[in-house]
C-alpha cells in the first residue's frame, strides 16, 4: 500500500465521519462547521482524482457560499429568537 492510497483511505473515512456527525450533532453551528469541513475534504478528494474544475467548484460553493449562507441564516435565527424572548418578557 502506497502513501497516497493510505491518504485516500483516511480522507474517505473522515468524509464518512463528517457526514454522520452533521446528522448527529446537537447544535446548528457545529453542524454548519462540520458541513464546511465535509466540503473541504471533498475538495481534496476531487484534487486527488485529478478533477480540478470540480475541486474549485466544491471549494467555492460547498465550503464557501453555502457555509456563509448557513452562518448568515443562523445569525438571523438567533436574532429572531432574541426578539421573541424580549417580547415575551414584556408581556
Amino acid at each position: 500500500m502506497t502513501l497516497m492510497e493510505i491518504f485516500r483511505i483516511i480522507l474517505l473515512i473522515s468524509l464518512i465521519i463528517c457526514a454522520v456527525m452533521v446528522n448527529t450533532t446537537k447544535t446548528l453551528l457545529q453542524a454548519v462547521i462540520i458541513f464546511m469541513s465535509y466540503s473541504s475534504i471533498m475538495c481534496l478528494l476531487w484534487v486527488i482524482m485529478e478533477s480540478p474544475d470540480l475541486a474549485i467548484t466544491e471549494a467555492a460553493v460547498g465550503a464557501g457560499i453555502s457555509g456563509v449562507l448557513f452562518l448568515m441564516t443562523l445569525k438571523r435565527l438567533r436574532a429572531e429568537d432574541m426578539d421573541e424572548d424580549e417580547t415575551e418578557d414584556r408581556d
